[in-house]
This record gives C-alpha cells, sequence and structure tokens, in this order.
C-alpha cells in the first residue's frame, strides 16, 4: 500500500509563504510522478502543480503559476510544494497523489493514490 502523508499546512497572512511536504512509503517513489492537487469547500478538487518521477518537466496551473513550486528529493521519498504570496483564494485542503509511470497528467482520475490533506488557510 503506497501512504502518502502531508504536512506544512496552517494558517498565513496574504503575501506570505507556506511550504507542504508530502513523504510517501510503501512503493517505489521514484516510479510516479507526483502532483498537488487542492479543495476549497463547496468546490471539486483541482489541479495545482505536477512533477515527473526525476524532477522534470514541473507543470502548474495558471492560477499558481509564478508563485508556487513544486519540487522533489526521491533520497527522501518526499515532494514539496512551495507556496510564496499567498492569495486568500488559494484556501483549501491541499493532497499529494501519486502517478504511477505518469507524466505532467493534470486530472484527478490520472492519480491512483492519494494523501489525506492538509489545510491552508490564508486571511486577508
Amino acid at each position: 500500500q503506497f501512504q502518502l502523508v502531508e504536512s506544512g499546512g496552517g494558517l498565513v497572512q496574504a503575501g506570505g509563504s507556506l511550504r507542504l511536504s508530502c513523504e510517501a512509503s510503501g512503493r517505489i517513489f521514484n516510479y510516479y510522478a507526483m502532483g498537488w492537487f487542492r479543495q476549497a469547500p463547496g468546490k471539486e478538487r483541482e489541479f495545482v502543480a505536477t512533477i515527473n518521477w526525476n524532477g522534470g518537466n514541473p507543470y502548474y496551473a495558471t492560477s499558481v503559476k509564478g508563485r508556487f513550486t513544486i519540487s522533489r528529493d526521491n533520497s527522501k521519498n518526499t515532494v514539496y510544494l512551495q507556496m510564496n504570496s499567498l492569495k486568500p483564494e488559494d484556501t483549501a485542503v491541499y493532497y499529494c497523489a501519486a502517478d504511477l509511470y505518469g507524466s505532467g497528467r493534470v486530472r484527478v482520475s490520472d492519480y491512483n493514490d492519494w494523501g489525506q490533506g492538509t489545510q491552508v488557510t490564508v486571511s486577508s
């Protein structure tokens, strides 16, 4: 079983920064592209960012491009999401997800395994 555990969420003022982490265990991390998604109250889960198995080809949603950075450390089985210049509309539960042998995919249905999520709240 592939376990994904997110951490790093919290409450931050608009303009501030947070770094989310997602540690994986139970399977070979290098086989997976990794993604971050988010879900705000009353809204569907949406794509935020994705990165290939080797750290290449990061791809972002338009709404976060230039503010968020996805990265991974395969030696630590961990993927990160650095979030800068946060806005109130970034408030959501953030989920990491794993896509076996995938590359650059953005649909929720493309991802096989999910973490439990971490809450990010941005106050105005």
